[in-house]
Parts: structure tokens; sequence; C-alpha cells
């Protein structure tokens, strides 16, 4: 089949239209060879006739569906200029795709938005990764020139390029960024910042709004990065050409000035800016030209506080910035100097002596402003060698103030980047590669051309020449490496039109003649181009315009340009006369004679010369052509010696609307950087190229015989020739199989046909198998039908029968029914009969028998009120008795208290506080007493009058019992009369008793109404509770929610605070010892290597305290002698002894006798004549006071209790009885007011322990001097004591931080049992505690805390001992904050610490956070390269392997991953996370943290696998999916089977889920994508589009997402009420924060440690 068979009806061509420039349109009839027309029928409907006159005049065709939207220009079939701008834009509108390649070209087009596509997860989604797996991006060219660089250590260029607005500057920043972060994380120095730092600086004073762009660069920069061995940025340096100097005194409407002039302007009001004497731009000759003062959307004030921020990262100091402001102030008030025309034809000028402008730039400048007023209006002249001053006219004077405005703009321009060179120089090192990044200036053409464009052409024609040469090299060292036999390929060199400008007699060298002459003019040089190149030597490069003779016309390589010679020479030669630049040279600022003195150590100044006043030195400067084409020449030698990479930006409209894409300009661009160029190369020799195994993927079915898979290339060398004749269409190669332009599409075709006859025989077997199972179905059906009327005949007979016998059955039924009716009802009535006679009968037993129960209840009664009397006196009696018996013993401890009271007045004058006390005791025990008396009164008074009602109640008694007598010997008489009277008090009381049971009937009614109601509103109001109740809670939940979330914020802060701080020490560590070893290298001599470890404590002042040792008073001067043992009773341990020989020992330290007498407000004079005895009575006096106030606020304490608790059950009741809210809210406010009680006092209680203490400080110094020789005193209890600590002496601490912490053996630290180290020093500082050194305790807890640090920076790669440090970190930290005094104790067991260590025991939380971040850092690093090969690229699945897309072309360079035993798997990274797993159980970590530490290593691997799926599109296919499902499934099965899931592990997981149910899920009906929308609810809009749109066919039976349905999907996805971020990648450095549980450990005692030998720390004792 020929490529003449394409064209028929069906297929799709371009045809060329006005507007679209290429349409798309559809051919109606087959073309047969020698037809004169193409009938075809276009978008509209609307059918047209092509004339066809030959072959060649056929329109192009379209590429199969299958290449649509490519992400690779030459991978397309047609490869011609509509093809590629329909896949552009196809790509930039449908996709949002803003990349794409062209072979090794980058085309970027201008989004004019922001795009979430920078960040720094993009970054790290794209290192590392092979970038022909990768979506394009800018960051896949950087990672391309840095993995080449690195692999072939070969420099490399980046070459950006494109007109003004297409988005160069923004380019070459992102590709900076990409190189910053990747290669400055190594060493952590400050050299990236200082690249990155260079940008703002260039942008301010290069940078420039134009008509086409807001941030127009206005010079070319080509910035060299170079990089060390490791691949760190080590330095940078920056090279600029042709900057646009003629912009300072001129701008074209809509246009501004550099920016730098408008952000001082709007910085005017600072303080430190008004001594410029700035004023609005308006004001400002220079800057008001234009119109345009202010761009949309940016703050000059900003950029200026950007631009000043930048220039300190690279270390210039305030005050040159001052300087260099003061310069640039200076240019604009140069602008508005007031120069005046005088004399009669105007050849004279002058300025005023006043002109305020002039004395401002002189100030400013520091120059003498007469003499700056003088020869800005006159000239030097050597005349026959003498020196004249000639006057010059008012324009010229005008040019030379703008000459030299300009050329003091262009010398601070020079020396800002000579500054910015000189700090991003290398510090330390050598440089051993470098990447280049170019940008520079695209090919300008506009309504009026002059010097500058023609430079930047004729550079572009430069680029354009070498970007040939070097994409023809590329293509032949691809045929060369496959072995191809190829021929030359022809490809367009613009040599001629380079050797017009630059050649001999070129347009240069006659420029540059042209200047030297004394009388040279535009205008003679324009006749002399016309002379060479049109008469003498015709070249077909260069034409003259028709209309004009002050123009001339070049043919570049990508449009012909027209050129107005007007300003050529001035602008070449760029003078400015020798007496200004003397004047500036005499400056007072050092900056601007600075700038000006290099002028004579330097042959050529940057982009100009300066005029002197002698003519024959002034003919060797070289002019701006000739510096331009020096600095050129070199740009090209350095991009010769590198490796190029080409990023073209393209510019989709002059609107400057996002995405919007006008197809003209855009043809326009791509004609003019080069993209077509590269396309017709390509298409030239075979741009199709595919490897045997992906061509026998996609054409077996075209293979005849039998297929493997392992003889695919013998398979395909049989198979081509019999489908493609000519074998001039494709060429064999040793591993891939090249085509030429269209034979893809004819192989498609051929695939398509014979899918199609295929199908065709399918379609047939199938309609006969469907006809012979309906067949079968009728038969069924017809049988099934038979069966079903014979067997409803059947059930209709027995039917008949059960009706039969139903009828006789109710028959029967009814008459048995009817008798036995009579039967109950005879039965009934004579039960009835019987139940009334016998109901009257036990009526009348049952009132006899209540008659008989009352008179017994009544003898009861009186015999239990006689015995209740009787118990009364008989407890009257022993409650006398009891209170005679304490009496006596209350006077008898009286008399003892005196005795007491006696002893202490003999102190008073000692102590005149504790007589107040004694006072208080003494009218407290006057107060009993006179209660006592009280009572005593009041009971005798009780017993007289119970002794009085007791012989009135037994008197009473002898009374009744005489009546009693009486009536019992006299037999009543009752009479008839009674008998009557008492029939009618009976009538009447029943008449009562009716009356009040109707009353009561009705008070019963009325009650169950109301409580009915009252149910009802009690109901309503719970329900009203209930409501309130749930609204509350809500709007509790809601605020505990958010207090939560900004408490997890601040957290996720002071960590990452925390993290930054770390990796400032470990910068300043780097920078240390880059210092130290440059010392080395001048001659400085090394510390000793055992000072590198410094174990200073945190807080090297501590507060003084009780007991602390610089109060220590010598034993020889104390004045107990016998209060403190002797050393030798003092008996110490070793800790590796035998538990027989371990005792408890006494104190060892000296009692602080000074703050012990301040302490009792004892006065010290005195007081040193004091004994022991005397002592002994105080402390006596002390005790018994402070415990009489014990026991009396433990009475008040009971007391409150008793009264909450009630209060509390009150409260309850009447939560449950009222549901009145008022009551309940005043014992809430009840309530409150006694925990407020209960606060008070627990304060006082707090300071009475102070008084306590006292006493178990003195029973513990004077256990022997506590006896009184008056009076036997009873026994005290002994004092207890903290027993089971470890001592450790002061010269033994180091050895101790040695052998525990920094010296210890890796294998030996495992061994230990967990915490093992953080108890020996919790013991060792609790005995330092409670022996009263509390500095000791500090120190040696702050020396713990820096050598925990030590110890993790040693082992900052072991996850086994960062573990470790880990447990013993947090363990010290709950061991201290136990016992801390702040913290309320658990156990009456636990002895708060004396030493407060609240700020160390903050360092060890911060030390637990550093230890955990490390122990994440070290296992994330290990996984970093591990999750995009295990999780997305290992198949674990067999036979699901997903051939990567067929027309997928790996560019130039690219270096794919080796396949092979290497390859990471899920086994790796599970062999990982168990490693971590192992390591935080075998330090018995609490779960909760390993729960947040998976949290924080599933959201990376599900980030990290997210972000690459979201940029790799042979990733998004639907095997890939079901593999990538299946390694996630082992990940979750891992996670579950350690019960790691419940921390949220598993849930980070969720949009890595989501997203490969998108794969697999359908994609072609409404149906299927509410489907997806109602599935992904985790996945943003932008992650779903994009996966939609990567989304590669896998096999025949799966088709690509249409457009349609991508736009149904987006409208369902605008309708969705989410709150997801518009992000597009995930933050894969995100962190969440750690809470560490707070457990309390167990009481800790030295006996409960085995400390093993090997720890070497037998010194420590136990004490």
């Amino acid at each position: 089949m020929s490529s003449l068979e394409l064209y028929s009806k069906g297929a799709s061509v371009w045809i060329p239209d006005p507007d679209a420039v290429w349409v798309s349109a559809q051919i109606l009839r087959d073309y047969h060879p020698g037809e004169k027309h193409l009938l075809l029928q276009l978008p509209n409907g609307q059918e047209v006739q092509v004339p066809v006159e030959s072959t060649s005049d056929l329109p192009p065709l379209g590429n199969p569906d299958i290449l649509e939207g490519e992400n690779d220009l030459t991978a397309l079939s047609f490869l011609h200029e509509p093809a590629v701008l329909h896949n552009l834009r196809l790509r930039f509108l449908d996709y949002s795709s803003i990349y794409t390649y062209c072979g090794i070209v980058l085309v970027a087009i201008n989004p004019y938005d922001q795009l979430p596509i920078y960040g720094e997860e993009v970054i790290y989604a794209y290192s590392g990764q092979d970038t022909g797996d990768m979506e394009p991006h800018i960051f896949s060219v950087a990672e391309e020139a840095y993995r080449t660089m690195t692999r072939e250590e070969k420099n490399q260029s980046i070459i950006i390029s494109g007109e003004s607005g297409s988005g160069k500057t923004v380019s070459a920043k992102f590709t900076m960024r990409y190189f910053a972060v990747v290669g400055g994380a190594a060493q952590q120095t400050s050299v990236e910042d200082r690249v990155l730092a260079s940008n703002p600086i260039m942008e301010s004073i290069g940078n420039a709004k134009t008509t086409r762009n807001d941030n127009s660069s206005r010079f070319g920069k080509y910035i060299e990065i170079g990089f060390g061995r490791k691949g760190d940025i080590i330095a940078a340096n920056m090279r600029t050409y042709l900057l646009e100097k003629s912009r300072v005194v001129f701008q074209a409407s809509a246009e501004r000035n550099y920016h730098i002039f408008y952000q001082l302007c709007a910085s005017r009001e600072l303080p430190e800016m008004r001594a410029l004497k700035l004023n609005a731009p308006e004001h400002f000759r220079y800057t008001s030209q234009g119109g345009e003062m202010q761009i949309p959307g940016t703050d000059d004030v900003a950029d200026l506080e950007r631009t000043r921020n930048a220039f300190t990262i690279l270390g210039v100091q305030p005050d040159q910035q001052m300087e260099l402001f003061r310069i640039l102030s200076a240019v604009l008030h140069l602008g508005n100097v007031n120069i005046q025309a005088s004399g009669r034809s105007a050849d004279r000028s002058y300025i005023d002596a006043d002109d305020r402008s002039l004395a401002v730039f002189s100030k400013l400048l520091g120059v003498e402003g007469p003499q700056m007023a003088h020869w800005l209006c006159h000239r030097r002249l050597a005349v026959g060698g003498e020196l004249l001053v000639k006057p010059m006219a008012g324009q010229q004077a005008l040019e030379a103030r703008d000459a030299l405005a300009k050329h003091i703009y262009g010398q601070l321009f020079t020396w800002t980047v000579q500054r910015l060179n000189a700090a991003l120089r290398t510090q330390g090192g050598k440089t051993k590669s470098f990447i280049g990044v170019l940008d520079i200036y695209g090919f300008e053409t506009f309504d009026r051309n002059s010097f500058e464009q023609f430079c930047i052409n004729y550079a572009n024609e430069k680029l354009q020449q070498q970007f040939n040469r070097h994409v023809f090299h590329l293509e032949q060292e691809e045929y060369i490496r496959e072995e191809l036999a190829w021929s030359r390929i022809e490809f367009s060199d613009n040599q001629q039109c380079i050797n017009l400008i630059e050649g001999q007699l070129g347009l240069f060298d006659l420029l540059d003649e042209e200047c030297r002459m004394p009388k040279g003019s535009d205008e003679s040089w324009v006749r002399k181009l016309y002379d060479q190149h049109l008469t003498s030597k015709p070249h077909p490069q260069f034409r003259k315009p028709r209309m004009s003779n002050s123009a001339f016309i070049i043919i570049h390589f990508a449009d012909m340009v027209q050129y107005e010679c007007d300003g050529f020479l001035d602008k070449n030669r760029d003078t400015v006369f020798e007496e200004l630049i003397n004047i500036l040279k005499a400056s007072q600022s050092e900056l601007v004679a600075e700038l000006f003195q290099q002028q004579g150590n330097v042959s050529s100044v940057a982009n100009g010369s300066v005029r002197p006043g002698k003519r024959s030195t002034r003919e060797h400067k070289l002019t701006v052509g000739f510096q331009f084409r020096q600095s050129l020449q070199m740009l090209m030698d350095t991009l010769n010696s590198t490796t190029p990479h080409y990023v073209r930006c393209i510019k989709p409209n002059d609107l400057k609307e996002p995405f919007m894409f006008d197809p003209r300009r855009t043809v326009q661009q791509l004609r003019a950087c080069g993209v077509l160029e590269t396309i017709r190369i390509s298409a030239a020799g075979y741009p199709s190229r595919w490897t045997y195994e992906e061509f026998f993927s996609r054409y077996r079915l075209l293979i005849p015989g039998p297929q493997s898979q392992d003889q695919a290339q013998a398979s395909c060398r049989q198979a081509l020739p019999e489908l493609i004749p000519d074998q001039d269409q494709y060429c064999f190669g040793k591993t891939k199989v090249f085509f030429r332009a269209g034979q893809v599409a004819l192989l498609e075709r051929l695939r398509s046909e014979r899918l199609r006859v295929a199908a065709v025989i399918i379609q047939s077997w199938v309609r006969g198998w469907l006809a012979k199972i309906r067949y079968t179905r009728i038969c069924w059906a017809i049988v099934t039908i038979q069966r079903y009327s014979r067997g409803a005949l059947a059930r209709r007979l027995v039917l008949t029968l059960r009706y039969t016998k139903a009828a006789i059955l109710i028959q029967k039924t009814y008459r048995m029914v009817v008798v036995r009716q009579l039967f109950l009802m005879i039965r009934h009535a004579t039960i009835t009969i019987q139940a009334f006679t016998r109901g009257t009968q036990a009526r009348r037993r049952c009132r006899q028998l209540l008659v008989e129960r009352a008179a017994v209840l009544l003898q009861a009664t009186v015999r239990g009120w006689l015995a209740r009397k009787a118990y009364r006196r008989v407890h009257a009696a022993v409650v006398l008795m009891q209170c005679c018996v304490r009496r006596r013993a209350a006077r008898r401890e009286l008399m003892k208290l005196k005795t007491e009271a006696r002893s202490v007045e003999r102190y008073r004058e000692l102590n005149k506080g504790m007589e107040v006390k004694l006072m208080q005791l003494q009218m407290k025990a006057d107060r009993e007493a006179r209660k006592r008396a009280a009572l005593k009164e009041k009971l005798h008074a009780e017993r007289e009058v119970s002794r009085a009602e007791l012989e009135a109640l037994r008197v009473m008694i002898q009374k009744l019992e005489s009546q009693k007598q009486e009536k019992s010997q006299s037999s009543p008489v009752i009479t008839e009369k009674e008998v009557e009277e008492r029939r009618r008090a009976e009538e009447k009381a029943a008449q009562e008793i009716l009356q009040i049971t109707q009353e009561l009937e009705a008070l019963q009614r009325e009650k169950d109404s109301f409580c009915k109601e009252k149910e009802e509103l009690s109901a309503r109001l719970v329900e009203q509770e209930k409501t309130q109740e749930e609204c509350v809670q809500q709007a509790v939940s809601q605020a505990c929610v958010a207090l939560r979330a900004e408490l997890d914020e601040e957290r996720r802060k002071y960590q990452g605070l925390l993290r930054e701080f770390t990796r400032l020490e470990q910068r300043y560590d780097n920078l240390r010892e880059m210092s130290l070893l440059t010392e080395r290298t001048k001659g400085h001599r090394r510390t000793d290597s055992t000072q590198s470890l410094s174990l200073e404590p945190l807080s090297p002042s501590p507060t003084p305290t009780l007991l602390s040792p610089q109060s220590l008073t010598p034993l020889s001067l104390s004045p107990f002698p016998s209060a403190f043992p002797s050393p030798e009773m003092v008996r110490k341990v070793s800790v590796t002894s035998p538990p027989s020989e371990r005792k408890l020992s006494m104190w060892s330290f000296e009692t602080p006798m000074d703050q012990l007498m301040e302490r009792m407000d004892v006065a010290k004079d005195p007081a040193v004549k004091m004994k022991g005895e005397d002592l002994a009575h105080a402390y006596d006096a002390v005790r018994v006071a402070n415990k009489f106030l014990e026991s009396q606020l433990r009475g008040e304490r009971s007391k409150w209790e008793g009264d909450l608790e009630a209060l509390r059950k009150q409260l309850s009741q009447a939560i449950s009885a009222s549901p009145s809210s008022a009551g309940r809210q005043d014992l809430e406010e009840l309530l409150e007011a006694r925990e407020h009680e209960c606060v008070r006092l627990r304060r006082e209680l707090k300071e009475l322990r102070s008084t306590v203490s006292l006493r178990r400080f003195l029973a513990q110094v004077l256990p022997s001097a506590l006896t009184t020789e008056t009076s036997p005193t009873p026994s005290r209890p002994k004092p207890a004591t903290v027993t089971g600590l470890l001592e450790c002496r002061k010269r033994d601490e180091n050895k101790l931080i040695k052998n525990l912490i920094t010296d210890i053996r890796v294998d030996s630290a495992l061994s230990l049992p967990p915490g093992l180290p953080a108890k020996v020093l919790f013991l060792c500082v609790r005995h330092a505690d409670c022996s009263g050194d509390q500095t000791q305790a500090r120190s040696l807890c702050s020396t713990s805390v820096t050598a925990m640090k030590a110890a993790l920076k040693k082992h900052s790669n072991d996850v086994d001992m960062s573990a470790l440090w880990l447990k013993n970190a947090s363990l010290l930290h709950d061991l201290l904050t136990q016992h801390s005094p702040k913290q309320t104790l658990d156990s009456d067991d636990l002895v708060p610490l004396n030493t407060d260590l609240s700020d160390l025991i903050r360092a060890l939380s911060d030390l637990c956070i550093q230890a955990y971040q490390q122990l994440l850092s070290i296992t994330e690093n290990r996984l970093q390269n591990m999750i995009v090969p295990a999780l997305l690229e290992s198949e674990n699945i067999p036979g699901l392997s997903a051939v990567k897309s067929v027309t997928s072309r790996k560019r130039a360079g690219s270096d794919p991953r080796p396949v092979g035993g290497d390859t990471p798997t899920m086994a790796s990274v599970l062999r990982e996370l168990g490693a971590l797993h192992t390591a935080l159980t075998h330090q018995a970590l609490p779960l909760p943290l390993m729960e947040q530490a998976f949290h924080q290593l599933t959201y990376l691997i599900s980030a990290t696998a997210l972000n690459s799926l979201l940029l790799r599109k042979d990733i998004c296919c639907c095997s890939r999916g079901m593999q990538i499902r299946y390694n996630v499934s082992l990940l979750e099965d891992w996670l579950r089977s350690r019960g790691l899931q419940a921390g949220g592990a598993v849930a980070t997981l969720e949009p890595l889920i989501q997203a490969v149910k998108l794969l697999q899920a359908g994609k072609k009906t409404e149906a299927d994508a509410e489907a997806l929308v109602q599935t992904c609810t985790v996945l943003s809009s932008q992650q779903i589009v994009k996966i939609l749109t990567l989304y590669t066919p896998h096999g025949d039976l799966d088709e690509r997402v249409s457009l349609n349905f991508l736009r149904v999907v987006q409208g369902l996805l605008k309708d969705r009420p989410d709150g997801q971020l518009p992000q597009l990648m995930m933050d894969v450095r995100r962190v969440f924060p750690v809470t560490f549980p707070y457990s309390p450990p167990p009481v800790l005692h030295a006996e409960q440690l085995v400390i093993p030998d090997s720890l070497k720390i037998s010194f420590l004792r136990r004490a």
C-alpha cells in the first residue's frame, strides 16, 4: 500500500485557513492519481473542492487518533506544520499542558496564569527519575542536564530563548531553583541561596515593562552554576550581553524604564530614602515618557524590600546599598536638568546656577556642580596641538546628558554583575563541572527595528546555526549507533546570513569603519552597504527597500526584517566625553570613584567607550558591535564545549490572556525558534522509531505464522517486506526499526483493516451462537407452558375437594360451639352464687381478726415507748461518765501543754513568731474551756428536766393503772339508747366516708390530669434540654476540633522550627569544619580531639536553694557535734556488689546552718550560744504547732470534701428529678464556689508545708537531740527517706557520661535493657537532689542531655541507635516530669524533686522530637529511591506486564533505569519498614508513638507515588493500576498485621487507592463520570483531570479518554461540594506534628537494675 492510498474516504487532511492558519477537513471521496480535485468537508459541514495539479499539491494528512495529544512532536507519524500546531493547541487548551517535547527541544507555552506545578514536591518527583518516562517539564530538562553532568562528568548548557513575553526569565528562574534544591541538599551551604538571590537583583536593574511583557529582560545573561564532586552547588558565575542602555533615557508609549527606578520612587517615604530627594515617577523625565507608572498586580515597595534582602544575602552592606541607590537617584535627577539654548542661532547652551536637579545630582554623586554644569554644555577639542573649549548647541548638550546617564547606569550594571560574581564565587573546593543557563532574547521584529534588534537577531542566527548542527549531530549519532545505512540529511544552513553580518566587509566591518571616519554618518554607511552587497557583489540575503534609502533588509532564518539606519553609528560608538568622566573620577563617593576608576585599567568599557580630548587615542577604542561579537563568540565557544539542552518559549497571544491560543502568532514563533526546523530534519530521516518488542506487541496480528515474544526481531524482519514493499520507507537497526514519515499511519490502517475483517468473522460466529441460544430458549419455553397448564388443572380439582371437606367441618364445629356455650353459662351462674356466699363469711371473720389485731398493736406501742425511755436514761448516764473522764484527761494534757509553754517562754526573744502561735493556741484552749463549762451547765439542766419529766411520767402511769383496775371491777351496762346512738354514728360515719371517697376520687382524677400534664411538660422540657445539650455539645465539639487543629498547627510550627534549628546546627558545624580546614591549611594548629565533644550544662548558673553546696559549712565549724555521722559510719556499697552488702546510708553532706536559722527567723548572734537541748525544745514547740495546724487543715479538708460530695449528690438528684435549668445553674455556681474554696485551701496547705518541711528536716538532722530533760515525751516515728539511689561523685561525671552515652559501643548499647542509661542517670540525679547538691543535679542532667544530642549526631544514619536514644530521652523526660515539684504526685511513695529542672525537661522534650525526626529522616532517605520503582513499577502479579505506549520515544540523553536484581520491590520497602518497626519494638516504645511514625511514612509513600503517577504517562493505564493496587494491598496487610492501622497510617493511602480506582474504572458514559466523581472524594479536581488526561490505552480493547467525557467530568467536579484545595501535587515534605504520650513510669529503685560489667560504671555507689 502506497501513501497515496491513504487519501481515501473518511481520512482527515489539513487545509490552509486565513484565521486559524490550518483547519481539519474530511475526505468525502477516494482520491485516485490523475484527478484534478479533492472533495473535502469542513468542520462546519461545508463541502469544498481543493485543486490538485500534482501529487505534491495534496494537502497534508492528519495523524491517527492514537497519536492525539502526544507529548513528543517527533513521535507523530506525519511531521508537518499543521500537525505540530494542532498537537500544541490540543495539549495547551484541552489538557492544560504547557510543555511539549520536540525531540531534544522543550516547547514551553506561556499560560499567563499561576499553575501548581512548580512546588518542591514536583522537584522531588522529577529528581532522579528517567526523563523519558515523565511528563514534559522544565524540571525534566534540568534533571536531564544534572544527571548527564554527574554521569558523564561533562559540562552542560540549557539554552532558553523566545521573544519578549514568552516566559524565558521565569523558565530560567525555575531551572536555577531546581538546581538549588537538588544540588544544595547535601552540604547545606549558602551558595544556592545566593544563586536564587541574584534573580530579584537582576530583575530590578535589568528588566522593564514593554508592550509585550510586564517583566521583560532587556539584556542577555549566561549563568554558570558550578558543582562539586558530590553534585552540590559550590559556585556560580554570570555573564551579561548587550544591556539596552537606551531605555534609561527613552521609553516608548505604554512602556516603563527599569524596575529599580520605580521601586525607589515608591519607597521615597522611608526614613533612609528621604535623603535621595525623590518624588513620584511622573515628575521625572526618565520615568514618565512611556505613560505607564504602575504594573497591575505588582508592589514596587515590596519588590525593593526583596531586592535589598537579596543584596544582604550576597554580602552587600547596607551603606553600599545606599550608595547604589544614591547613584540611581542621581540618574533620575540628571534627566531633569534643564539645558537651555542661547545665542542667535541657538549654537550655545547653558544651565542655570540655581538648577535644583543639578544641585541634587551633584550632592548625591559628590561632585562639583559648577564643573558638571560647564562640561555638560561645552566640549574640548585638540586643534594643531592646542586644546580648545567649544560650546555645544542645546540638542548636543541634551545628547551629552543622556549619554552620561546611560554610561553611569551601564557602569553601575557592570559593577553589580561583578559584585554578584564575587559573592557567588566558590569559597572552598574546586568546581568539577558546571551547568550553564542561557536566558537570551529571541528573534525580534518590530515596525521600526534599530541597532538593538540587529544585534539580537545576529545572536539568534548564531544560536540557530549551533542548534541545527547539534540536532543533525544527534540524528547522525542515532543512525550510527543503530548501524543504519543512511544518506546525508540536508538542512538549511544560515552561514550565508552570518557571513553577511560578521564576514569580511560585512555589515559590522563597514559599521566600525564608518565609526572611525571623522565625518561618518548613517547615510554614508547605508550607501556603502548598497554598493558592497547590491552592486559589486550581490548577496542573496541582503535587499534594499523600495520606498526608502535609509534602510536595508536582511533575510534571516526566521523572517525578513527591515532595519532603519538612524542612530546605528551613535549606538555603536556609545561615546561619553572624557571631561565628564574625570569629574566623576574625582567624586567624594567611594563607589562612584570606583566605578569610573576602572576605565583606566580596562581597555574597553562595558558596552561603550569614552571620547577623549585627543582624536588619536579615540580611534583605538572598541565599539559596541565589536565587543558584542567578541562576547558572542566566547558564548558560542562555551556552548560548543558543553552538551546543550534547548527550551523554546512560545507566547500564545499578545493580549496576555490566560490559556488563549492565537494560531498565527504561535506559528510565527515556531518558525522563528527552530522547532519546525527540528521537525523537518527529523522528517527528512526516519522520524518514527520503535523497538522490536513494541512493534511486535502492537502489530503482531499483521505477522503471519507462529508468534513469540522472544523472536520479535526475526518476526519483524520477516513481516515488514510483505507489509511495506518499498524498502526505502523503513530500515532495520540493532534494537529498533525505523520508519519514514507516514508509514506508521499506513501500518495503523492495515491493522484497522485486519481488525475489521476479524471483527466480521467474530460477529458471524457470535450471531449464530445467539440464534442457537434463542431456539433452545423457545423450546424450553413451550415445554414450560405445557407443564404449567396441566399443573393448573390439577390444582383446580384439588381445590374443589378441599372446599367440600371444609363445609362439613364448619357445620360440625358450629353445632359443637352452640351446645358448649349453654353449658358454660349454667356453670358460670353456679360458681357466682357460691362465690358471694363464701365472701360474706370470710368478711365476717376478717372484721373479728382486725379488732383483735388493733388491741395487740396498742399494747406493743406502749411497751416500746417504755423501753425507749429507759434506754435514753441509761445513755445519758454513760455520756455523763465519758465527759467526766475526758475532762480529766484534758486537764492532764493542759498541764503538759503549760509545761511545754513555760519551756518555750525562754526563747520568745529568739522566735517571736512562735510566741504568737502559742498565744493563739492558749486563746483557743481558753475558748475550748469556756465551751466545756457551757456544755456542762447545759448538761446539768437537761438532766434536771429529764428527771422531772421521768417523775411526771411515773405518776401518770400509776394513775392510769389505778383507773384500769377500777374499770375492770365495774362491768359496763349497755342500754338501747347507746345502741341507737352507736348505729346513728355508724350511719353518719358511713355517709361521711362515702362523701370523702367521692372527693378522693375527684382529687385523684385531678391528680391524674396534673400528673399527665406534668409528664407532658417534663417530656417537652427533656426534649428541649436534649436539643440544647446537643447544640452545646456540637458547639463544644466544633470548638474542640478548632482548638485541636490550632494546637496541631502550633505544634507543627514548633517542630518545624526545631527541625530548622537542627539543620542550622548542622550547617554551622559544616561551616566550622570548613573554617578549621582553611585555618589548618594556613598554618594554624588544630585543637585536641578530646575537646571536640563539649558537655557543657544547659544552664551554667543554677539558682541556689536551701541545700546548695556553695552554702555548706565545714564539719569542724558546725555547732552540732553529734548531728552528723562520721565518714567511717557512712557505708557505701558498690553497685556491682552482692545484695547482702547493700545498706542504707545517712546523709554525707554538711548542714547549712546559716540558711536554717534564716528559715526559722532566728538571730545569728544568740544562735551561736544555743545548745542542743534548747534547740530540741524549740523543735518540740514547732512540732506541736505544726501538728495542730495539720490536724486543723485536714479537718477542714475532710469537711470540704464531704460538702462537695453532698453537693454533687444534690446536683445529680436535682438534675434527675427536676429539669429546671435555673436550679442546676445555682448548684453549678455553688459547686464552683466550693472549688474556689478548695483552691484556696490547697494554697494554704502549700504555705504550711514549708513549716512542716522544717520538722522533717530537723528529724533527719537531729535524730539524737530531740529528747527533753524535764519530762519524757512520747516516741515519734522516724521520717521517711528516699532509698535505692545511685551516687556519682563530681569527679566521676565525665567518666559516667563517656561510658554510658558517648563512648558506648553499638552492640553493647543494643544489648542493654530498654531505657537502662536513662534509669541510671535519673537515679544519680535523684541522689544529688536528695543530697542537697542542686548544682550537681542540674549539671549532671544538662550534661546528659548534651551527650545524648552528640550521640544522636554521631549515629545520624543508624535506625537502632536513634531509636535507643529516643527511648532513653523520653524515659528520662517522663521520670523527671513524674518527680517534678509542679507535678501532682500519683502515689504517696513518690517524693518530689527539690531542684527545679523545668528548663531541662523542656530540653529533653526537644531532644525527643529531634530523635524522632532523625529516626524518620533515616527511613525516609532509604525509602525515597524505592517508592516509585517498588510501588509503581514492580510487577508482583505475573501476566499483567504493562507494555509502554507504543508511541513513546526516549529523549536524547535519557538514562533508563536498569532492570535487574537491584530494582527495588515491595519486599524492599516492607523490609525497611520492618527494620524501623523492629527497632521501635526492641526499645519498647509506646504504640501511639509508633502509629504516628508510620502515619508519617505512609503519607510520604502515598504522596511520592501519587506525584510520580501524576507526571508519568506510561503508568496511567488499567493493567498498571491493578499492579499498583496489589502493591498497596501488601502495604495495608503489613500495617494491619502489626496493629498500626489505628493511627491513620492506612487512611493516608486513600488518595493513591482512589487514583488507582480511577485508572481501573470505566470512562465512557455520563454514569461512569458520576461514579468517578463520587468515588474520588479525596482527590482534588486537578488531580482527577490530570489522571484522565494522562490515561494511556494498554490494549486494543481500551481507548483513550475522549474530550467529551473529560468535559463532563470537569462539569461535575465544579458542582462537587467538597473542600478540596486546588492543588495538583501533594506536599511530600508535609510533616505531621508528633505528640509523645505521657505514661508515669513505675517507682524506680537501684535494686531493680541489672547493670552489666561491660558498662564499666562500678564507681557508682548505691545509697
